[in-house]
């Protein structure tokens, strides 16, 4: 017809489906359960936040009082006068070594504070030494913590600031500390590395800086200290032990010195102060390099914040650890908490349906997704027989979609999210006709060989090999962070204690001892006890294999940050997957 619109065919009428990538939430706080996982949620979080607080007290009220009388602050007033006010600092290995070194007295949060923080509006890490702590001495989990700070600032070439108060390693300890390729000389080594890529760093000495130690500022781009701290390769005492001549501590390396005479430090404060307004001020000058390839929309927080309030997640999880293995929840009402705008455009939504893939944006950050689907799902063979999956277990067709997916990602260069809950892989007959073992290994070869920025969080259960799959810590994500809810080891408590029991009593029969029913039964709760306790979130947390538990309310804020970090490093190395099984 003469005058009519051409594209008017391809106008939907308003009677027929419009496009929406918003999701739903089925979510109801207020029924039974619901608010019984709230309460139980909150008390928890309650308790960590005790701890939590009881940890930021360092070595207590005693040693800050004689820091205070050095005319000295505490590292975390130090950090406090350094961060941009009113800025998150994303505290990263605060529970470092908690639960360790009881018998020297503990070493609250290893001795070292670390994190991403904002200094003159420019994302930077900080690594402080906590001198009210054995004197900032560096036990094993110190150098393992400093280390941990620097692989996340090299991989993601974040301006690094040190602040040095440290009396060296902690002699006890030395053989645990001192020679090992991921012990107390890999952080120089670092220095060097971070150096040759272009990442600046900055270190202020604000307090004792000695032995092996010394060679740390040394090594950065700019050197500050503070009158009254000390530089040196050797102290006093030991300078006169060696080689029996007698300096005081400011003639052999003190500010004065190092600033007059050998010309090692570039600025010389006089007070800690006015050496974190220089500090600021230096930051306030560094360049800026090119940009990262992942997309970033125009981003407002309030314009763009989800449709559904972050705290309603603590009604999806049953924190006891005896209940929470058989958590049954729709992923879906995560992601809805944690993407723009609750808009998700879903991968595959009808194939592969227990583990959720698809792409969003967080912050304004274009990321894909990859989750366990917690609910039960349906499933149709080739063959047309249907069956029931089991939630958060990976089926042979899962994984395929998953690889398929996270191959995807690094073509399109779209940085990966991981939300662990997963049980492991399917096992028995059918699954292992399906061909389980080769569909799990190429998810698992697809999640090596990934280039793309990856960020885990363990949610709920992460056991077995769907902890590799779905990029656990031996698969190099940039961070891992993890609800006080997480739990992860090679299968879940109740499974492995009954294993373990089996095998126990075994022992004891072979060994001529017959044990009662009862006495079966303290054996199967000692063992659970102990499996529990290992799988615990702090027990990870201790030995830094998460890099911090984070409150669930908190994913999405936390998430921001890191994506921030992980765009600052522009080069993306070129995705190969290497042989798979097809």
């Amino acid at each position: 017809m003469a005058g009519a619109n051409p594209d008017q065919s391809v106008i939907p009428s308003a009677a027929e489906p419009q496009f929406s990538n918003v999701l739903i939430s089925n979510l109801d706080p207020a029924t039974r359960k619901n608010r019984a996982n709230t309460t139980g949620m909150e008390a928890l979080l309650q308790a960590l936040g005790q701890q939590e607080d009881g940890i930021r007290q360092g070595g207590g009220a005693k040693a800050i009082d004689a820091q205070h009388g050095k005319k000295r602050l505490t590292a975390r007033e130090r950090l406090a006068l350094l961060l941009d006010p009113g800025e998150e600092f994303l505290e990263l290995g605060l529970f470092a070594a908690f639960g360790m070194y009881e018998e020297w007295g503990g070493a609250p949060a290893a001795g070292v504070v670390t994190g991403l923080g904002s200094v003159a509006g420019r994302l930077v890490m900080v690594i402080a030494n906590d001198a009210t702590v054995k004197a900032g001495a560096f036990f094993p989990m110190t150098a393992k913590k400093v280390l941990r700070a620097q692989a996340i600032a090299l991989e993601n070439r974040i301006p690094t600031i040190y602040l040095v108060d440290s009396a060296g390693v902690f002699l006890p300890l030395q053989e645990d500390v001192f020679p090992d390729q991921d012990d107390f000389g890999r952080i120089f080594r670092n220095n060097a590395v971070m150096s040759a890529k272009g990442i600046p760093q900055i270190t202020a000495i604000m307090g004792m800086c000695v032995a092996g130690g010394a060679y740390l500022p040394v090594m950065t781009d700019h050197v500050l200290m503070t009158e009254g701290s000390g530089l040196f390769l050797a102290g006093p005492a030991l300078v006169q032990a060696a080689i029996g001549q007698k300096y005081s501590a400011e003639e052999l390396g003190g500010a004065t010195m190092h600033a007059e005479i050998s010309g090692t430090v570039d600025f010389k404060e006089p007070n800690d102060h006015l050496c974190l307004a220089r500090l600021r001020s230096l930051v306030s000058r560094l360049g800026h390099g090119p940009p990262a390839p992942f997309d970033r929309a125009a981003y407002d927080p309030d314009r763009d914040a989800p449709r559904f309030a972050a705290q309603e997640l603590y009604a999806l999880l049953d924190p006891d650890p005896a209940k929470g293995a058989g958590n049954s929840y729709d992923m879906h009402e995560v992601v809805a908490r944690l993407v723009d705008r609750s808009q998700f455009d879903e991968y595959k939504p009808d194939y592969g349906k227990t583990v959720l893939c698809g792409y969003g944006r967080i912050g304004g950050f274009a990321v894909g997704i990859v989750a366990n689907q917690k609910t039960h799902q349906t499933h149709t063979s080739q063959s047309g027989e249907k069956r029931v999956e089991f939630g958060g277990v990976i089926y042979a067709e899962s994984a395929q979609k998953a690889a398929r997916f996270i191959m995807d990602c690094n073509q399109n260069l779209i940085p990966l999210i991981f939300l662990h809950d997963v049980n492991g892989f399917m096992v028995g007959r059918d699954a292992e006709w399906s061909g389980i073992i080769r569909a799990g290994a190429r998810m698992v070869s697809a999640v090596a060989n990934s280039t793309v920025p990856k960020i885990t969080i363990i949610l709920g259960g992460s056991f077995g090999a769907g902890h590799y799959a779905m990029c656990g810590k031996a698969y190099d994500p940039r961070f891992l962070f993890a609800w006080p809810t997480a739990r992860y080891a090679v299968m879940s408590g109740a499974s492995a204690a009954s294993t373990l029991v089996e095998i126990k009593i075994r022992q004891l029969e072979r060994g001529g001892k017959q044990l009662s029913e009862a006495e079966k039964s303290q054996v199967l709760e000692s063992i659970k006890a102990s499996y529990d306790e290992q799988t615990d979130c702090r027990y990870a947390a201790a030995r830094l294999w998460v890099d911090a538990i984070i409150d669930p309310a908190r994913t999405r804020e936390v998430l921001i940050t890191a994506l921030k970090a992980v765009a600052l490093n522009p080069e993306v190395e070129k995705f190969n997957l290497g042989v798979i099984q097809t």
